[in-house]
């Protein structure tokens, strides 16, 4: 029996299939699916640009299902498995720049000590009501954890772009608060 931990699916088949959950493969020598990124990469993109440190993902295999929709699941199970969801939305790649998700934000950016903005209430208000806003920032554009402070903590919000002055806030419409 061969092991289709880059997601072969249960046929042998080596391409994406969107209706199927693959599992990452370790690194690019285990790649089988052209274009999938690998456990690897996806933990130097958190570590290099969020800071969070790669054992906040011990315990947790990676998935794509469709073209490169990565999911966490804090779990094993096998590839090519076909059901609707498997863990939490993660990362959003085959693109020009990656983009983490609100989930994954809420999940690992606790662990996070770069590119991280912090947000006062009125700004945490309006960003997680959806809201894009004009704030000053010493940091790198481009994805960013948006957090604010809570009972002494620093909280999660969600994902932000920044550019140009101005952060957007990519909060879901489902996952903004009214």
């Amino acid at each position: 029996m061969s092991d289709d931990r880059d997601g072969g699916g249960r046929d042998g088949d080596r391409e994406n299939v969107g209706e199927r959950f693959g599992r990452l493969p370790a690194t690019a020598d285990e790649r089988a699916v052209p274009g999938r990124a690998t456990r690897e990469e996806v933990l130097a993109y958190f570590e290099e640009r969020f800071g969070i440190p790669r054992g906040s993902f011990d315990g947790h295999t990676f998935w794509e299902k469709g073209a490169g929709k990565l999911w966490a699941y804090a779990g094993e199970a096998d590839s090519g498995i076909e059901v609707e969801a498997l863990g939490i939305t993660l990362l959003r790649t085959r693109q020009e720049h990656w983009k983490p998700t609100t989930s994954a934000a809420l999940r690992f950016g606790g662990a996070a000590t770069e590119n991280v903005i912090d947000l006062g209430e009125s700004e945490a208000d309006a960003f997680v009501r959806g809201h894009d806003q004009r704030i000053e920032w010493d940091g790198d554009w481009g994805y960013l954890i948006a957090a604010h402070q809570l009972a002494g903590e620093r909280e999660p919000l969600g994902v932000g772009l920044y550019l140009h002055g101005e952060l957007r806030s990519v909060v879901p419409k489902g996952r903004q608060w009214d």
